[in-house]
């Protein structure tokens, strides 16, 4: 539990979010607690992406759109790989973290330009960084599913229903998150004038991103960090025990570690 909520402070939360006790109730499912990104000071440092599963439609594509958005932000912009978890109900969601605070107003201010810029049919609330949200791990008050990170070959799974039937476990949702990288100061600054410039047409340097493998590799060898739209059984389950988690999600835990 200590190493999770460790994660979740060091990509998400702000300096004075709920204790860690009042956060172990929250990912144990005994407390609702309602997160705001923002923090007292008006700083934040992660931006979440929702993708909903639109009303009376069926099949898997809200999750296509996520992998669309999650590559080409990393791809075209150079971004560190987002995490995705599922609400418990029916969306995915793609989790930014920032290394250093910004002013809430900016914040808003890039998801806004990247949503313009990349996904402009995904609706954004006009306070989306400062609003409360239902932090993952969590259980979902209105379908009783549990809320959760997942590995990103996992998510086609989920399409018909976003959400667990049994709590994750803590160790296995940190596993999932201790390998995350944030957006640097001067890449979040880089990429913020380059789509601040493209909003109001003036030129302006694009973000170079790092060489990609050539397309032929990629199709047996993914860049690491990219998401996939679907994973064989064999990627999920050699990726997953090479962090020592069973595919039930059950975590196997090593005999000198009790945390």
């Amino acid at each position: 539990m200590q190493k999770l909520i460790a994660e979740l402070m060091r990509l998400y939360l702000p300096a004075d979010a709920p204790a860690a006790d009042v956060l172990a109730l929250h990912v144990l499912g005994q407390q609702n607690v309602p997160v705001s990104l923002t923090g007292g000071d008006g700083q934040t440092r992660a931006m979440m992406i929702p993708f909903r599963k639109a009303k009376g439609l069926e099949g898997d594509a809200h999750w296509l759109r996520l992998c669309e958005v999650a590559n080409t932000l990393q791809e075209t912009l150079g971004l560190p790989a987002p995490a995705v978890s599922i609400s418990g109900g029916d969306a995915y969601y793609l989790w930014l973290s920032l290394a250093e605070p910004v002013p809430a107003d900016q914040a808003q201010t890039f998801l806004e330009r990247l949503r313009n810029a990349y996904f402009p049919e995904i609706e954004l609330d006009t306070d989306a960084v400062r609003a409360p949200i239902a932090l993952p791990p969590c259980l979902h008050p209105r379908t009783g599913k549990w809320a959760a990170f997942i590995h990103p070959g996992m998510g086609a799974s989920f399409a018909d229903e976003a959400g667990l039937d049994m709590a994750p476990p803590p160790l296995g949702q940190a596993a999932f998150l201790e390998g995350l990288e944030s957006i640097g100061k001067e890449q979040f600054e880089q990429v913020f004038q380059a789509l601040d410039a493209a909003h109001q047409n003036k030129p302006v340097a694009t973000p170079v991103p790092a060489a990609a493998p050539a397309p032929s590799v990629l199709q047996h060898a993914p860049t690491p960090g990219l998401l996939l739209k679907d994973a064989t059984l064999e990627d999920i389950v050699r990726h997953l025990h090479a962090m020592h988690i069973e595919p039930t999600f059950r975590h196997l835990i090593p005999s000198d570690r009790y945390d």
